[in-house]
């Protein structure tokens, strides 16, 4: 589980989270959705350690990541950016890279390292892109290459920035698929996304973030029953029980 408790923080002498609380359940998915500029990235930016706290604090498993090191943070928190430059590098060297918190000096790749690596590429279905190189995969390939490399890294919580981006809707059916197993094999993982109705088919419980706080947080059905999305985007949101579970759509009048 990680947790943030009245945590400020922000830019320089510009705050941008205004006491901000957030929990994220081990085995569980859990999305942050808001607007552009509401502050989804910077309360991104601040659970993985990446920006300073000027207030509160933030816990895995009821530590403080004030006292982890980096590598140990690393060991904890699995991070998939939404943005990334193409390194001059093969996917099989990529996924490896998630490895490297668990190395000690000087850094050699073990064996272990190697199959565990390995792995994680079977499981996202990449075993052929080994030696290719990422500048020569199309952006949903390399999505799967990233995802790997978060999975090889074995972390009790993986974060995940629009993790869709760049995947058509076959290759994100099956994200939702890989991301459901991992939740149901313990993984505390989260989400932002911006696809509402893909928000609301994952997730266990979905937080919404406005004006550098979470103005609301709660389950699907609370979501709809509490019309949080109309609230937020201004777009009304239903949803229809099918044989194959709820079905979600946006309200067009």
């Amino acid at each position: 589980m990680i947790e943030m408790e009245q945590v400020r923080a922000g830019y320089g002498k510009t705050e941008v989270l205004h006491g901000v609380d957030f929990k994220a359940k081990q085995g569980e998915i859990t999305t942050i959705i808001g607007t552009n500029g509401s502050g989804k990235s910077t309360l991104l930016r601040t659970l993985l350690g990446f920006l300073p706290i000027s207030a509160g604090n933030v816990k895995i498993d009821g530590i403080s990541t004030e006292n982890m090191s980096r590598a140990e943070l690393a060991r904890n928190i699995a991070y998939l950016p939404q943005g990334k430059n193409v390194p001059d590098i093969s996917a099989d060297r990529m996924v490896l890279h998630g490895r490297f918190p668990y190395l000690n000096y000087p850094r050699r790749y073990r064996e272990s390292d190697f199959q565990i690596a390995r792995e994680a590429m079977r499981q996202m279905g990449i075993e052929d892109l080994a030696g290719m190189q990422m500048s020569r995969l199309s952006g949903g390939m390399r999505q799967k290459v990233y995802l790997a490399m978060a999975l090889a890294q074995e972390a009790p919580v993986i974060v995940m920035d629009e993790p869709t981006t760049y995947l058509d809707i076959g290759q994100q059916v099956k994200l939702a698929g890989i991301v459901r197993q991992l939740a149901k094999e313990g993984k505390t993982i989260v989400l932002v996304l911006h696809d509402i109705l893909l928000a609301l088919k994952i997730s266990h419980r979905i937080a919404a973030v406005a004006e550098g706080k979470i103005f609301w947080s709660g389950t699907p059905e609370e979501m709809l029953e509490q019309n949080v999305a109309e609230r937020l985007y201004g777009v009304a949101v239903g949803a229809v029980r099918t044989d194959r579970g709820m079905e979600y759509f946006y309200s067009i009048s």
